[in-house]
């Protein structure tokens, strides 16, 4: 799928508006400019329940990327990873407790104890 297309489809995350505050602020901060880079959600093999989500910026997408604009905050969605985290919100969290992002998954059936990996 092409660019364009992929920037069409419908949204495959939502993203809180903290979460697109904090992030357009550390890829700034990184020195990337937010109208090509972005911040890849990705699914990978591990923790105690199977599958943990990662995080990181990248300066452009993969071709067969889902991509997603969010108050101009892009966010890049691998096929692979696109089935277990489609329908969820990425949101920040800054308290006294702990502070980062968090994904809130529909899609997940059970989670580890501490909460950093899942099953869908």
């Amino acid at each position: 799928m092409s660019s364009d297309a992929a920037s069409a489809s419908a949204t495959v995350v939502e993203v809180t508006d903290d979460a697109v505050d904090e992030a357009l602020s550390l890829l700034e901060a990184e020195g990337m400019d937010p109208s090509e880079s972005g911040l890849r959600l990705f699914v990978q093999q591990g923790g105690c329940a199977g599958l943990s989500y990662g995080m990181r910026f990248e300066g452009t997408p993969d071709e067969d990327d889902q991509i997603t604009v969010h108050d101009g905050l892009r966010v890049f969605v691998d096929p692979a990873s696109l089935e277990y985290i489609e329908g969820s919100t990425l949101d920040f969290e800054a308290g006294l407790q702990a502070e980062g992002f968090h994904v809130e998954n529909p899609n997940v059936v059970s989670e580890c104890g501490c909460g950093e990996s899942f099953r869908t």
